[in-house]
Formats: C-alpha cells, sequence, structure tokens
C-alpha cells in the first residue's frame, strides 16, 4: 500500500504527483494488470493442434496461389 502524507504548504496537484510517483515506482499497477488480464496457459495438446491446423492452411494457401486461384481469406464470424 503506497501511503503519501501533507507536507507544508504543498497544493493538492503536488500531492496527487507525488502518490502517481510512488504508485509508479512501487510496480502496483503492474501486479494489478497482470492479474486483471491473466490468461492461463494452453495444454501442450492444444497448442499442438492448433500450430498443425495453421500449417496445413497455409499449405492450402499456397497450393492455390501456385495454381492461380484467388486466395480467400478465412473468417470466422459472418455479420
Amino acid at each position: 500500500m503506497v501511503e503519501v502524507k501533507k507536507k507544508d504548504n504543498e497544493s493538492f496537484e503536488n500531492l496527487l504527483r507525488r502518490f502517481n510517483r510512488k504508485v509508479q515506482q512501487s510496480g502496483v499497477l503492474v501486479r494489478a494488470r497482470k492479474t486483471r488480464f491473466f490468461e492461463p496457459g494452453k495444454s501442450r495438446n492444444l497448442l499442438r493442434t492448433a500450430a498443425q491446423r495453421r500449417s496445413v492452411i497455409r499449405a492450402q494457401k499456397e497450393e492455390l496461389k501456385k495454381i492461380g486461384k484467388p486466395v480467400k481469406k478465412l473468417t470466422r464470424f459472418k455479420r
């Protein structure tokens, strides 16, 4: 917890600036963002299947390019 006490004749803006600097230096925000946006790692099987899917799609695109057909972009969601 970051704590800042007001000095004599210190304006609110200066107090707020000192507080923000202390928060930045302590790394509180970085830790909070890490926990807020934490994504657990994927299993090896999921990574492997995703890599295989990408390689198949890449090979199909290259084959279409060699033939001379236009390569369609794959869209997941139709709007």
